[in-house]
């Protein structure tokens, strides 16, 4: 049976405690993601309280971690989703994403809907990849892509 979360304490906690199993065990969530079987951003956003895991991909997970049957069933609860509480993130990666899209978000919209029409791309039909590349000037560069599915608006 699928059950849902509507607090997110429970998911939260478990984060931590999934993270702290992480760290101890020096792993990397791609090897988190290769035994649950899904891809590295859908599985660290499951572990990290944002997405329902399918039963064997949490048993594995828990397995992996060393996390009990209970944390392997909460892992398959479809959570209450958001991971940033009460206005403008703090944390200096999340909120270059923010200003990112302070920046760009009018032009996305525009750009999205000049070549779509009204409607939204989707969170839920959506695929995400983060690639580190070489900066032919030096260094290296962030390559995200987000992937989503678009969905018209429909009037009724």
């Amino acid at each position: 049976m699928v059950h849902a979360q509507f607090d997110p304490t429970a998911r939260q906690v478990l984060a931590a405690a999934a993270v702290a199993a992480k760290t101890r065990k020096n792993l990397s969530w791609q090897q988190i993601a290769d035994v649950s079987g899904l891809s590295v951003a859908f599985t660290t956003a499951a572990v990290l309280g944002q997405h329902a895991l399918p039963e064997a991909s949490a048993k594995a997970v828990a397995e992996l971690l060393d996390l009990d049957q209970d944390a392997a069933m909460l892992l398959q609860t479809i959570p209450t989703r958001g991971s940033i509480s009460g206005g403008m993130p703090t944390d200096p990666t999340i909120y270059r994403f923010y200003e990112m899209l302070q920046v760009y978000g009018t032009t996305l919209k525009a750009l999205v809907h000049e070549q779509f029409g009204d409607g939204i791309i989707s969170a839920i039909n959506f695929k995400l990849d983060v690639q580190k590349v070489a900066d032919p000037e030096g260094g290296e560069r962030a390559v995200i892509t987000l992937d989503g599915k678009y969905l018209p608006t429909k009037p009724f």
